[in-house]
């Protein structure tokens, strides 16, 4: 049950050290650690330089991450946004649920009301938590799943239109659908233990909420509209279809 734990700088520097530190105390531990840096603020080098990084100077979006898990060597590969600190046992609550329910795992999930927007839709995970395994439409802030599935993310490959920045987490929802009949889910998030959660509530609205968020710019939210809109047209079904 190998894990490679892949994660993303870009502009929260001061949360790499505590994210990284998180990783390392999960109760299964990550065989491997890679680093995706975006260009954004500056990242002291001794921080990164205990793990294997990648550094860009440009900012190539959320996307990229996905490219380089692809140099994961171990069976199961979990990517986080720069934003999400998991509890120690996230790796492990994963893992138990994924052999009752295999599928896609994420900290957030979304259930979408309808086909008409990506808004309403009721949320489970970090933010409002479920007691048991929910199945959702995507998951976002982490992604957990079988390193080999990555070949049903890159087997359709984006448009040359799609906006990098937003929409990785719809694609692969879509493309495990699609491609492997896997569905996607939240594991649970019972109230009375947040060392099992993907995202420590306190970080996750500390950090989730500065002006560094995807989603604090409104051009963002509708390009994740249009995002989704594109995809059910490609024949992505949601489960309130």
């Amino acid at each position: 049950m190998s894990i490679t734990t892949i994660l993303n700088a870009y502009k929260r520097p001061d949360v790499i050290k505590k994210q990284l530190e998180s990783i390392e105390n999960q109760s299964i531990k990550s065989k491997d650690i890679l680093i995706w840096q975006n260009s954004g603020s500056y990242f002291e080098p001794s921080v990164l330089s205990k793990y294997t990084y990648a550094k860009c100077n440009n900012n190539l979006g959320v996307w990229a991450r996905f490219a380089l898990a692809l140099n994961a060597k171990t069976e199961y590969v979990c990517i986080f946004d720069d934003d999400t600190i998991p509890g120690k046992l996230w790796y492990e609550n994963c893992l138990f649920s994924n052999k009752l329910e295999e599928g896609l795992y994420g900290t957030i999930g979304l259930k979408f009301e309808s086909k008409s927007g990506y808004w309403p839709h009721r949320a489970f995970g970090w933010r409002h938590p479920n007691e048991d395994i929910e199945q959702v439409d995507i998951v976002g802030h982490s992604w957990f799943f079988k390193r080999d599935w990555l070949s049903y993310f890159w087997a359709e490959l984006p448009d040359i239109s799609q906006n990098m920045i937003v929409g990785e987490d719809i694609h692969f929802s879509y493309a495990l659908q699609k491609y492997g009949n896997i569905n996607t889910y939240v594991p649970p998030h019972p109230k009375n233990n947040t060392e099992l959660w993907g995202s420590i509530p306190t970080y996750g609205y500390k950090y989730g909420g500065g002006k560094e968020a995807i989603s604090s710019d409104k051009n963002n939210l509708d390009k994740m509209n249009y995002t989704l809109q594109k995809y059910i047209s490609k024949g992505f079904k949601i489960i309130n279809e």
